[in-house]
């Protein structure tokens, strides 16, 4: 599974793509996690349902310093390369 959030709220100079990437790798996902210029922060995530889904649930509340209003998720089709390896920060 792959999915797209968009997390809106304070989630920007918070550690919010830190944190972020260090849940997804303690749940085994890869993608990426990046700052956008209108304030929000968005990650792609891909692995096992659950794990994704949990992620995702994460992301409703981040770190501590965050203040998550919403998040925007999407599914996307899943990497044609097979699974990619790793969690960035861009």
């Amino acid at each position: 599974m792959r999915r797209r959030f968009v997390v809106h709220g304070r989630v920007q100079g918070v550690g919010f793509r830190m944190a972020a990437r260090r849940e997804a790798e303690r749940l085994g996902l890869a993608g990426s996690v990046r700052n956008r210029a209108d304030g929000t922060v968005e990650a792609e995530a891909e692995g096992g349902a659950d794990a994704v889904l949990a992620f995702g649930a994460w992301l409703e509340h981040g770190p501590p310093a965050a203040r998550v209003d919403r998040v925007d998720a999407v599914e996307v089709e899943p990497s044609r390369a097979g699974r990619p390896d790793g969690f960035a920060v861009r």
